[in-house]
């Protein structure tokens, strides 16, 4: 697997406590609407809100990856993408450490999403309750555009793979991790859900981060010196 789809997978996957405590109460959310509350019934609006969730995180990926593929080409700085994976090594560092709750400086990130959130979300809750799953597909695309240190993170990555097609497929990768967490929200035991919140499991993905981060940072100071 390309370097990049694993590093954005994993950071989907490993932050699966962090995405039930952001969108968790979301997806549950999701059913409120749904005649007869039927357990089976959950899967179509869950699966058209991710989807809508995997739509929005490949357009920015794309929109990223290109844009800082075209201004390293412009620049005509050969190491620029090595840079930008250097930066993004960083950033998964930085995430590592947030995830553990060891430092939550990464929130200031976050808050700087809120300004185009603050006019998104309205529309997004306007589509709650839910009339049918095909309703969840637009207010996923809305709702993937929440400030989130994980999507923030993994947008580095995109910046650093090159293309806006490869950014594109580094978000994708990224949706993909993070399905396991929130497919199963409305379905999963409440004991595995306590543990993916834990703090136990919090920080156990954070030190498989933190490793990976430095490793991919190391070879990146490598490859500039």
């Amino acid at each position: 697997m390309n370097i990049d789809l694993y590093a954005a997978f994993m950071i989907g996957l490993m932050g699966a406590g962090h995405c039930l405590g952001m969108c968790g109460g979301v997806a549950a959310a999701l059913t409120l609407g749904m005649p007869g509350q039927q357990h089976s019934g959950r899967w179509p609006y869950l699966f058209c809100y991710n989807a809508g969730r995997l739509v929005s995180y490949s357009v920015a990926g794309a929109i990223i990856g290109g844009a800082f593929a075209g201004i390293a080409s412009l620049s005509g700085y050969s190491s620029a993408l090595i840079s930008l994976r250097l930066f993004a090594a960083i950033m998964m560092i930085l995430l590592a450490l947030y995830i553990g709750q060891w430092w939550l400086g990464i929130t200031k990130i976050e808050q700087a999403g809120q300004f185009l959130w603050r006019y998104i979300s309205p529309t997004a809750k306007s589509f709650l309750p839910l009339k049918s799953p095909f309703a969840a597909l637009p207010f996923g695309i809305l709702w993937g555009w929440l400030p989130c240190g994980l999507v923030y993170s993994t947008l580095s990555w995109a910046a650093a793979s090159g293309s806006a097609i490869s950014g594109a497929g580094v978000m994708f990768a990224f949706g993909l991790g993070t399905l396991p967490a929130m497919i199963l929200v409305g379905s999963m035991a409440q004991q595995l859900q306590n543990l993916l919140k834990s703090l136990y499991f919090k920080r156990a993905s954070a030190l498989m981060l933190l490793a990976y981060g430095l490793h991919t940072g190391y070879i990146a100071i490598k490859q500039l010196l």
